[in-house]
């Protein structure tokens, strides 16, 4: 079911209320196309200019509704009250959990881009997740379906039209790939449908095929979204006109002659030029500071690139506007934003326990991570979580000293790691870190995407456990059983000399030797096959060995069994942790000779 959040509204003082633009957050996986989506729809370019045409920073863009009733004709039929939508583009998906609203999503509605022929990928799932738990409405935009081979490609129509207008081979190819996606959502509890066979778009996803390139489909994208903004979303959409403006931070910049910025999503009330208003900072206070000037980008223009800004005396919500005011170096982004209206000190407290709202599982050991916004730090123990991956301290703000200090005195060695995403190592950090005591034990994963980060700490922790292992393998002391063949005692004494038969398991230097009653032999000394030293033989080999501290005929004879002593300990060690990693054979002279000693004690080596 589809559930539509509901948005708090200001109540501070008497107020006027009217619908304000929704608010709609783009979300999916790398280069599904989410920016070209939005550039189609502003008409600009935005993508080209970005590194490795990846969307790198939030930007957010109001598109007017008489823009979108021209793009499709069956909204200018219909009456609506919308004045447009908002459109907030994402580096990935922990950017749509920054856009916090006193603890919750932002967003009203989302679009998630799905590549309709490479289907779901890993951000697909983890954006899904968080619009499942942030209650967030969302339609699918099943995106390049100009790469379906064949497709009849009409520039800016309808899919209808568009599909009615393929053969039925690339129609059967197109339904193939719909119901792949249909079949995704299912496994994760999503009830959907293409977007024009949905009868209740309440209990169902609406799925629409879309070309962010040819424009294929994006009227029917538009048409979706204001239908449903327009018919369930009308009381969470009132907001105030005249109330005292409420916001969160998308980014802090220097703008060159503005000095330090914010970019602000208003989604509530009235921000003006001298207002008084109250911010996060990255030390967890509160800083308040005057508006010096507000400047929004242009209709259909994306506040990141903008150049040509508009002044503006005030800005009512929903709106993205660029903030000049002093004070602004050490503010977070995610912050939320007031206008102070009535007495500071509350609306202080207010944003301080907003932001420390961390929806988080703490555990007594784990990681130590950072993030730079709330919302990222939650959609990172959110997926560590998922993972079974232990966090024991989650702060936002930069990598400092203590972070370094504290990692290195974690007792478990795969959680001496320290995690930052999206965020700064201080300098202090930074030389703990090159220090080679802190060098070889903590490890910094840092990055901008959360499945990457997560996934070198899991490449680092296994390789890490396989090392361990392999150490560990090295020096347990193995399971054999060998016999003394007849007519092969090179050596009685000093050391004893004797051919054997290796009859099952690994036979190594320096191990002691029992007889199969239990009685002591010796130290194995050497082995040597055709004369030549070597380490260790198996089971069907034939060498010579020496034994020190035994005589032949004394503490064994020829055609003796004797097996490898094995501590107790490693006994343990063995059947509990390395059993499966032992041949039959050796598996088999293990619990011969702790049957041996279990005689007497029924609980050695348990």
């Amino acid at each position: 079911m589809v559930t539509m959040a509901k948005k708090k509204k200001i109540t501070n003082k008497e107020t006027t209320s009217h619908i304000r633009t929704p608010i709609v957050c783009v979300l999916g996986h790398v280069d599904h196309g989410k920016t070209s989506l939005l550039d189609k729809i502003r008409g600009s370019s935005v993508v080209d200019g970005e590194a490795g045409a990846i969307t790198q920073h939030i930007g957010a863009s109001i598109i007017p509704i008489d823009v979108i009733t021209a793009m499709s004709g069956a909204l200018q039929k219909l009456a609506i009250n919308i004045p447009g939508l908002l459109f907030i583009d994402t580096p990935g998906h922990h950017a749509f959990t920054t856009l916090r609203s006193r603890g919750g999503a932002l967003a009203d509605m989302a679009i998630v881009v799905v590549d309709i022929n490479e289907g779901f990928q890993p951000q697909t799932h983890e954006a899904l997740q968080i619009l499942r738990n942030c209650k967030t409405p969302f339609v699918i935009a099943a995106n390049k379906l100009d790469r379906i081979h064949g497709w009849k490609v009409t520039e800016n129509e309808s899919f209808l039209t568009s599909y009615a207008k393929q053969n039925d081979r690339v129609k059967q190819a197109l339904e193939t790939r719909i119901y792949e996606i249909v079949g995704n959502l299912s496994d994760m509890d999503f009830s959907s449908e293409r977007y024009d066979r949905v009868n209740d778009f309440a209990r169902n996803l609406a799925i629409v095929p879309i070309s962010a390139i040819t424009g294929e489909g994006i009227s029917d994208l538009l048409m979706v979204l204001i239908g449903l903004a327009q018919r369930y979303m009308g009381d969470s959409l009132a907001m105030t006109t005249d109330g005292p403006g409420v916001g969160t931070v998308l980014e802090v910049k220097e703008e060159k002659g503005l000095g330090t910025t914010i970019d602000v999503i208003l989604y509530d009330g009235v921000i003006s030029i001298g207002d008084d208003i109250a911010v996060a900072t990255s030390d967890g206070g509160v800083t308040v500071t005057k508006v010096r000037s507000l400047l929004q980008p242009r209709p259909l223009k994306e506040i990141l690139v903008e150049e040509k800004f508009i002044r503006a005396r005030s800005v009512t919500a929903a709106a993205g506007v660029k903030v000049s005011a002093p004070n602004l170096d050490d503010v977070i982004a995610g912050s939320p934003v007031r206008v102070i209206d009535g007495d500071e000190d509350e609306i202080r407290d207010e944003i301080q326990r907003e932001m420390k709202e961390i929806n988080v599982t703490i555990s007594p050991e784990g990681l130590v991570i950072r993030a730079d916004t709330i919302g990222a730090l939650e959609a990172l123990c959110s997926e560590l979580t998922s993972k079974e991956i232990p966090v024991m301290r989650a702060e936002v703000g930069p990598v400092c000293r203590h972070d370094v200090i504290e990692s290195e005195t974690i007792k478990n060695p795969f959680y001496r790691a320290l995690i930052a995403f999206n965020t700064n190592i201080l300098p202090d950090a930074q030389d703990l870190l090159k220090n080679p005591v802190y060098a070889e034990q903590v490890q910094l994963f840092a990055g901008n995407v959360i499945y990457h980060v997560i996934d070198e700490y899991l490449e680092w922790r296994d390789d890490l456990k396989k090392k361990m292992e392999q150490k560990q393998f090295e020096q347990i002391i193995f399971p054999a059983r060998v016999t003394v063949l007849d007519g092969c005692v090179f050596r009685q004494n000093n050391p004893a000399v004797v051919g054997v038969r290796v009859l099952a398991g690994t036979l190594r230097t320096g191990v002691n030797l029992i007889h199969i009653d239990g009685r002591k032999i010796g130290k194995l000394k050497a082995i040597q096959h055709h004369r030549e030293s070597i380490g260790e033989c198996h089971a069907g080999d034939e060498v010579a060995i020496s034994i020190e501290g035994a005589t032949v005929g004394r503490q064994f004879d020829v055609n003796d069994d004797l097996m490898v002593a094995i501590p107790e300990r490693h006994v343990k060690v063995l059947e509990k942790e390395m059993i499966s990693r032992l041949s039959i054979d050796a598996q088999d002279v293990l619990a011969e000779y702790a049957l041996l000693f279990r005689k007497e004690n029924p609980f050695w080596g348990k």
